[in-house]
């Protein structure tokens, strides 16, 4: 029998016997909470895949910034299309091509800009890793193939860092597509003040909220299309993140497995007038 269905028959095992109210033993919410980031950890280890996506930033320092992005082995292309809205001004469109350029030429910059991503990556997957031991989870209800479950702090978890220490003060919710192992949305918000090195490190205050949803863009493909991070306080939890940021994703077009940095940046500048047209 082939991987495939073997998949398939475990996710329909898992499905039912994870919904309060089904026949048959209900699996305690925090293992299935377990199963679903270890599943959702493998395929993400495991997609080599590569993307051109549209990515609308919002932060309170640079206002919406709108670009367009391609993956490559070697790093990502962005290409800017809008500030606030409004296409960009002979100045600006020129000293967005000049960052491009640098990136292009400049090995230094290349490795700085690839860096960058990793460590993004390294630390959502280590936030990631944190869900099933940092909460307690309880049933909620379910829609669809969709299960809900709420969350609060696990007492007995002690956080290695401050980027944990932040996270694991929140309560809030998830809900799982357990038909496909996947975490599709969580929300929380701060339960407390949290203070680094009793407040002479920064705090962020009580109420701050974070919200992330996950969407399958395509047939076995994942990624998170939107991201609001709403918190007060004089302390930076991500080091790439704003404590003020609000990113959605859109418009995913796969794109050769073996683009290089050049390659990537002609095929945004071969379709610019086409993604202009598309804002």
């Amino acid at each position: 029998m082939g991987r495939a269905v073997w998949r398939s028959l475990i996710s329909v095992a898992l499905f039912f016997s994870a919904i309060p109210g089904q026949a048959g033993q209900q699996v305690p919410a925090n293992h299935l909470v377990q199963r679903v980031i270890a599943y959702e950890l493998q395929a993400e280890d495991q997609d080599h895949s590569h993307w051109m996506f549209r990515l609308q930033e919002t932060q309170p320092a640079t206002g919406t910034r709108t670009e367009e992005i391609i993956e490559t082995p070697q790093g990502w292309v962005r290409r800017l299309l809008a500030i606030n809205g409004r296409p960009l001004t002979t100045q600006e469109r020129a000293k967005d091509n000049q960052r491009i350029q640098k990136l292009l030429s400049d090995p230094d910059e290349q490795r700085k800009d690839w860096q960058a991503i990793r460590n993004d990556v390294s630390q959502a997957q280590d936030l990631m890793k944190m869900l099933p031991d940092a909460f307690l989870y309880t049933y909620a209800g379910r829609s669809g193939d969709l299960v809900k479950l709420n969350f609060r702090p696990n007492p007995n978890f002690h956080p290695n860092s401050r980027k944990a220490a932040v996270f694991h003060d929140m309560v809030g919710s998830l809900w799982l597509n357990v038909w496909k192992q996947r975490l599709v949305e969580i929300n929380g918000h701060l339960n407390q003040e949290v203070k680094f090195a009793a407040g002479l490190l920064g705090h962020l205050d009580k109420g701050g909220t974070f919200e992330v949803k996950q969407t399958e863009f395509a047939p076995g493909y994942w990624d998170v299309t939107y991201m609001n991070v709403q918190m007060n306080g004089k302390a930076l939890f991500f080091k790439t993140i704003a404590v003020h940021e609000k990113d959605i994703r859109s418009d995913y077009q796969r794109v050769p497995d073996h683009l290089t940095l050049a390659q990537a940046a002609n095929l945004l500048k071969k379709d610019k007038d086409t993604l202009a047209a598309r804002r």
